[in-house]
């Protein structure tokens, strides 16, 4: 999963500076490492690490093969073979940079290697040849998140070659599948604690700055804190029969109803420290349009409903007041002459956190009625996790990188993100964690990340490397 910084809808004052196109800015990396970076991304790109086809220990040894010739010693790189999905070999990378002087708890770095499958009859070029074009970088997981992987990696191996010496050690943890189990990440907050275990931890697997349209910066939003993700099976039950003699009652039948109920439904809006941040941010953004007005008076209120409702409508801040529950598959019956004996829709939820899934069952339950069976996904129980308190350094790290490249007009603030990532797995065993990458985009354009034609802009990758730089030698030293 990777989203960049959530759109702040907002009139921002408009100056020259903030009209100019950030994709024609040239990046201030050096030519020789803006090099080294493309030739090392696009191996990483050009690597399948999609579930099931077993290549994502190739994207460890790339990564693993750069700390080495950097000078990190084989003791500390390590290869975590596992099981994801039933029967899907993967591996996880840990690599640990050491410090000759420690002082602090050792400052944890995550990201992911695999990436969502990508059809090649869909997309216009194959997802899985790297392409340079119009000032983008193309391919799939170019922004979700091989651009991450290769950017705490080089951002790193840059400062080894200068000689920087952390005051704390740096460990990386890039896990195998995220975008799918998150079995990695339950291994490397637990049984590989050992090897992961720190006081903070940097997600890359998160965006930050992002510009619309017109140019104008729409800020950037560390995430603190993620919704639970939890899948729940609604299924009917009917003794069934001839399809020439219907019943008045149908599984298929039931089951809709109980998905006409759901689309309707809308949980109890929430603020939490995370969200109410962001929304402080879009309240004063908004100004005193109609939206503003109803994000002020619902921060005044949390419980106040309705004007949850409006400030939900508006397209970017979709699934931040409340949990969200949406139906995603389905199937049913057995022939098409036979009334159907079962039903079964997949409905995927985004939960509130520190809500329990169980109880989020029950309200489900609740709402579809005695004829709907509501029970979670038995492959996956999902963990709800706290928000991660602010820090103060990481917040002033953060603002000082992305402002040295975008400006004071960047504002940065605290977010909640609608979905998951391998930081949730972290924070439930109480590692805080912060979406904190460099790169950036034009918001809704390059939003592609699971979708076709992905891309990120090619100064944003090389922005990334400095932007990586800049936080571990804010937070390191």
């Amino acid at each position: 999963m990777r989203f960049l910084a959530f759109a702040l809808a907002a009139v921002v004052s408009t100056t020259a500076a903030a009209a100019v196109d950030p994709r024609t800015v040239p990046s201030q990396l050096d030519p020789v490492w803006q090099a080294r970076t493309r030739a090392v991304f696009k191996q990483a790109i050009e690597i399948p690490s999609v579930h099931n086809r077993g290549q994502v220990p190739a994207v460890a040894k790339l990564l693993a093969d750069q700390f080495r010739a950097a000078g990190i010693p084989d003791s500390d790189i390590h290869f975590m073979p596992y099981e994801g999905l039933p029967g899907d070999k993967t591996e996880a990378l840990i690599v640990r940079w050491r410090s000759p002087h420690a002082t602090k708890k050792p400052m944890l770095i995550l990201g992911h290697m695999d990436v969502v499958e990508a059809k090649r009859s869909d997309w216009k070029y194959d997802p899985f040849v790297f392409r340079e074009e119009g000032g983008y970088f193309y391919g799939r997981g170019t922004s979700d998140m091989k651009n991450g992987d290769v950017a705490t990696m080089m951002g790193a191996v840059k400062l080894m070659s200068e000689g920087f010496k952390p005051d704390r050690d740096v460990i990386f943890f890039y896990s195998g599948d995220e975008e799918t189990e998150g079995r990695g990440a339950t291994l490397g907050a637990s049984t590989w604690r050992n090897l992961t275990d720190a006081e903070f931890g940097l997600n890359a697997d998160g965006g930050c700055a992002s510009y619309d349209a017109n140019f104008r910066p729409l800020g950037c939003g560390i995430s603190i804190a993620e919704k639970t993700f939890q899948t729940y099976l609604f299924t009917t039950h009917n003794p069934g029969g001839h399809s020439s003699r219907p019943r008045p009652d149908n599984a298929i039948y039931d089951l809709a109803d109980a998905l006409e109920k759901l689309r309707k439904y809308r949980f109890q809006p929430t603020l939490n420290p995370a969200n109410r941040g962001y929304f402080e941010e879009r309240a004063r953004e908004e100004g005193g349009s109609a939206l503003g007005n109803s994000i002020r008076a619902w921060l005044a209120n949390p419980n106040d409903g309705k004007d949850a409702d409006i400030v939900e409508a508006s397209p970017i801040d979709l699934g931040l007041t409340r949990t969200r529950c949406v139906a995603t598959m389905l199937s049913g019956g057995h022939a098409d002459n036979a009334l159907p004996q079962s039903a079964t829709a997949t409905v995927n939820c985004r939960i509130m956190p520190g809500v329990q899934p169980v109880a989020v069952q029950a309200e489900l339950q609740k709402m579809a009625g005695p004829k709907v069976e509501v029970r979670p996904d038995p492959n996956y129980i999902g963990v709800p996790t706290p928000s991660s308190p602010l820090r103060p350094d990481v917040l002033n790290a953060v603002t000082a990188a992305i402002q040295h490249f975008h400006g004071p007009q960047m504002h940065v603030f605290p977010v909640m993100q609608a979905g998951a990532s391998d930081g949730s797995f972290f924070r439930a065993k109480g590692i805080p964690v912060y979406d904190v990458d460099g790169s950036w985009g034009i918001s809704p354009l390059d939003d592609r990340a699971h979708g076709l034609d992905e891309r990120l802009p090619v100064s944003a990758m090389y922005d990334d490397v400095l932007h990586w730089e800049m936080l571990i030698k804010a937070l390191a030293s």
